[in-house]
C-alpha cells in the first residue's frame, strides 16, 4: 500500500538553503518520471544506470532555471556509450511542473562486451565531454559550457564543471534502483541532494590550473578559509547519507534535511513538480526537413511511399506523404501524423 508521504514527494524537486553555512541546495525525487524515460526503451542495465544519473541530475540543476527555458545535459564519449542526451523544461507558467525527457545512444555489442569484462557503466563513455546547454528562447543566444569526462562518475563530471565554468564549488549524492513497496509493482527510482556554496562578491579564483584530475578545477580551488570549513562540514554531513534515504520513497525530504543538517539553520522553499514530457511534434519534424529538395526526400521514402521518423525520446512515430515535405512541397498534410 502507498502511504501518504510517497504520493506527496513522488516526481519533486526540493529546493534549500541551510543559512548557518552559506549553502543552498535541492533533493530531488524522481519515481513515476524515471520509470516512463526507461520503459520507452530496452537498455541493458549499465545503460539504465547512466540515464537514470543524468535524469537526476538534470532535475537538479535544471530547477534554477526560469519559466519556458530549457536546460539540457549532453555527455558523448568514445566508448559504446556514445551519448546520453536530458532536457529539463522549465515551467510554463509559475505552479506548473517542469518536464523531463532523456535516451542514450550506444554500440550494444561493444558495451556488452565491456560489461561481460567488469566494466563499470561510467567507464562504458570513454573520453568525450560533459555539456551543459540552457535555451532561453527565441532572440536569445543559448550558453553552452563544456568540460571534459573525468572523475569517475556523471556527478563527478557535474560537479567539475560547475567548478571549471561557474567557479561554484558543488556537490551531489546521487542513488538509483528498482525497488518494490509492499503490495506494488517493482519500479524505478532515483533521488539526489546537491549543494552549492553562495559565491561572495569580489570572490575569485587565483592560482594557476586546478587541484582536479588533469588539472581541472575542483570546489577546493574556489574557496577561502572560512568558506572552505562551512563547505567541509556540511560534505561530511551529506557522507552520512545512506542510498534509501536518498531514493526514499517513505522518508520525506525534509526528514532527510533535518537528520542532516539540523544545526545549519535548514530552510525550505516550494517544491516543483516535475513530469516526463516530450516536445516532439510533427511541425517540428515537418520544419527539420524543410532544407531538403524532393529528391533528397525521395531518397527518405519507403517502399511503401512514405516518410517515416521516430522520436528518440518517447518512441512517437510520424508518417508523412513526401510530396509535403521539403523546401519544394507540393501539398499540405491535413492532420498530425504521429501515432
Amino acid at each position: 500500500m502507498t502511504d501518504a508521504t510517497t504520493l506527496l514527494w513522488d516526481d519533486t524537486v526540493l529546493p534549500f538553503q541551510l543559512d548557518a553555512s552559506d549553502i543552498r541546495g535541492r533533493i530531488a525525487r524522481l519515481d513515476g518520471v524515471l520509470e516512463r524515460v526507461l520503459e520507452q526503451h530496452d537498455y541493458p542495465p549499465a545503460i539504465e544506470s547512466l540515464v537514470a544519473e543524468m535524469a537526476t541530475l538534470t532535475a537538479l540543476i535544471g530547477q534554477t532555471i526560469k519559466l519556458r527555458w530549457k536546460l539540457s545535459l549532453q555527455v558523448r564519449g568514445d566508448g559504446p556509450a556514445r551519448l546520453i542526451a536530458t532536457d529539463y523544461y522549465g515551467p510554463t507558467e509559475d505552479g506548473a511542473p517542469a518536464r523531463i525527457r532523456a535516451y542514450a545512444s550506444y554500440d550494444q555489442e561493444r558495451q556488452a562486451e565491456m560489461t561481460l569484462a567488469g566494466a563499470t557503466p561510467f567507464e562504458l563513455i570513454g573520453k568525450g565531454y560533459f555539456a551543459i546547454l540552457i535555451d532561453q528562447g527565441p532572440d536569445m543566444a543559448p550558453y553552452q559550457g563544456i568540460t571534459p569526462i573525468a572523475g569517475g562518475s556523471l556527478a563527478s563530471c557535474a560537479e567539475t564543471y560547475f567548478a571549471q565554468s561557474e567557479q561554484i564549488p558543488t556537490r551531489f549524492a546521487l542513488a538509483h534502483g528498482r525497488s518494490t513497496l509492499a503490495g506494488g509493482p517493482e519500479q524505478w527510482r532515483a533521488g539526489g541532494v546537491m549543494l552549492q556554496h553562495m559565491p561572495k562578491a569580489g570572490m575569485s579564483v587565483t592560482g594557476e590550473g586546478g587541484t582536479g584530475e588533469g588539472g581541472l578545477m575542483a570546489a577546493s580551488d574556489v574557496l577561502d578559509a572560512d568558506a572552505g570549513e562551512n563547505w567541509n562540514r556540511v560534505n561530511i554531513l551529506l557522507d552520512t547519507t545512506e542510498e534509501l534515504e536518498l531514493i526514499g520513497p517513505t522518508v520525506a525530504p525534509t526528514d532527510l534535511l533535518v537528520r542532516l543538517f539540523h544545526d545549519e539553520g535548514p530552510r525550505v522553499f516550494d517544491p516543483q513538480p516535475v513530469r516526463f514530457g516530450c516536445s516532439c511534434s510533427a511541425d517540428k519534424v515537418r520544419q527539420s526537413l524543410s532544407i531538403y529538395s524532393a529528391r533528397d526526400i525521395g531518397h527518405m521514402t519507403t517502399d511503401e511511399g512514405i516518410v517515416t521518423a521516430d522520436c528518440q525520446f518517447c518512441g512517437a512515430h510520424y508518417e508523412f506523404r513526401p510530396e509535403t515535405l521539403g523546401f519544394e512541397a507540393t501539398a499540405t498534410e491535413d492532420a498530425d501524423d504521429a501515432r
